[in-house]
C-alpha cells in the first residue's frame, strides 16, 4: 500500500502519549495504527509503559506497583504512557487522536478517578517542546477545540487538569510495562475489548518480545487492582 511505502521511505520516530490509565490509551492507538498506517497485528508498535520521571530506571527496570517495592514507577516519578513508532509525516494525525481522548472541557476519561503524577497528561517527542512535533501537537489541539494547555516537561511533573507536559524522549525515555498490562481491557464501562485484541499480548510474547522481569503487580493498587 502507499502507506507502507511511505513508512519505508521515512525514518520512523518513537513517541509516547499519556492520558490517565494506559489501558484505554493503548487500545485507541492500536486502532489508530490500523486505520492511519494499515498495520497488521504483527506490525503494531503501541505498547503500554512508563515515562517522565527524572530517576529513569532502578536496577535496570521500571515496574508497576508491587508488594516487593521493586523499581516502583510512581516512586521513580513516571507516568503511565503508550509508546509507538510512526512516520514523522503522520505525527499530527496521531496527535489528533490523542487530543480526542479528552472531553469538550479538556478532561481525560478518568480525570476524577485516577489522580496523581502517575496519571498526568504527557507527550514525548524527539526534541521535546522546542521541536516541530510540539508545534504540530499544539495545532492538533486547536483543531480539536483548543481545550488543552501545554507546558515544558521537566520530569516528575504533577498532575494538572487540562495541561499536557511535553517531554524530550532523549532526556525522558520510555520504559515498557509488564506483559500483563499490554492490550488489556479498559477500566470504564464499555471498555471490554475483543478477545482478539487481548490475545495480542500473548502473541508478541510468543514472538520473543522482551517484557522484562518485574514482579506481578500488587492487588488493590492502580485501576485494575492487578
Amino acid at each position: 500500500s502507499s502507506v507502507a511505502a511511505e513508512e519505508e521511505e521515512e525514518d520512523l520516530i518513537d513517541v509516547y502519549f499519556g492520558c490517565g490509565c494506559f489501558w484505554h490509551v493503548q487500545h485507541e492507538f492500536v486502532q489508530a495504527e490500523r486505520s492511519l498506517l494499515s498495520r497488521p497485528d504483527a506490525s503494531l508498535t503501541s505498547r503500554a509503559g512508563y515515562a517522565g520521571g527524572k530517576a529513569g530506571s532502578l536496577n535496570g527496570k521500571v515496574c508497576y506497583h508491587n508488594a516487593a517495592n521493586v523499581s516502583d514507577y510512581g516512586k521513580l516519578g513516571h507516568a503511565e504512557v503508550v509508546s509507538l513508532r510512526i512516520p514523522p509525516s503522520k505525527f499530527e494525525e496521531f496527535a489528533l487522536e490523542y487530543c480526542k481522548l479528552f472531553d469538550e472541557k479538556g478532561f481525560r476519561p478518568d480525570q476524577f478517578g485516577d489522580r496523581g503524577g502517575e496519571y498526568r497528561n504527557l507527550v514525548g517527542v524527539p526534541g521535546g517542546s522546542k521541536s516541530t512535533y510540539a508545534e504540530l501537537l499544539i495545532r492538533a489541539s486547536k483543531r480539536t477545540g483548543d481545550k488543552l494547555d501545554f507546558a515544558v516537561g521537566k520530569g516528575d511533573d504533577g498532575d494538572a487538569a487540562k495541561v499536557v507536559f511535553v517531554m524530550d524522549t532523549k532526556e525522558f525515555p520510555f520504559f515498557k510495562a509488564e506483559n500483563y498490562h499490554q492490550f488489556h481491557d479498559g477500566f470504564n464501562w464499555g471498555e471490554d475489548y475483543s478477545r482478539e485484541y487481548n490475545a495480542l499480548a500473548g502473541m508478541f510474547k510468543k514472538m520473543g518480545e522482551d517484557f522484562g522481569d518485574c514482579p506481578n503487580g500488587m492487588v488493590g493498587l492502580g485501576v485494575g487492582g492487578l
